[in-house]
């Protein structure tokens, strides 16, 4: 088994574990499914450790696994959606060069709930909207948690 087949496994599992771990432990008094995200750490240490392409394949496949183990088509679309977007918009700050760890982590945290509110309101209709400026006081704190811990992570880790 080659190096990176073996770190692609190590960090598919490990956001596994953190998404079940955070499913155990709800965030008080928090919205219905507002979580902070530690998945998202997992990715962020991919994209700044590995490039673009490894933290995509890392994303995916812990959406995928996540969802078949512990969801249902519905939790499918909403976490494509979410990781989606996220990646989409760490990929632009982090291409741009002016942003850093934290700042594309917020960003990934924002893009993650803007992807879920649109299957939302796609599923729900558009009074799903109205939960829209919550997630994005939640997004922004919990990118800038996982931001920071990635920052300490991704330095320490090489």
């Amino acid at each position: 088994m080659s190096r990176s087949a073996a770190r692609y496994g190590l960090l598919v599992a490990l956001a596994m574990v953190l998404s079940w771990l955070e499913s155990l432990f709800p965030l008080p008094a928090a919205l219905p499914g507002m979580k902070l995200g530690l998945t998202n750490l997992v990715v962020l240490f991919a994209l700044y450790r590995m490039g673009p392409r490894p933290a995509a394949a890392v994303s995916l496949a812990r959406v995928l696994l996540v969802s078949m183990t512990f969801g249902n088509a519905y939790s499918l679309a909403y976490s494509l959606a979410g990781a989606a977007a996220s990646l989409a918009l760490m990929l632009l700050l982090k291409r741009a060069g002016t942003f850093s760890i934290l700042g594309v982590s917020v960003a990934g945290g924002v893009g993650h709930n803007l992807g879920q509110i649109l299957v939302a309101a796609a599923v729900l209709g558009r009074g799903a909207l109205w939960y829209l400026p919550a997630l994005l006081v939640s997004g922004v704190l919990a990118g800038a948690v996982v931001g920071a811990a990635g920052a300490i992570v991704i330095k320490r880790i090489k």
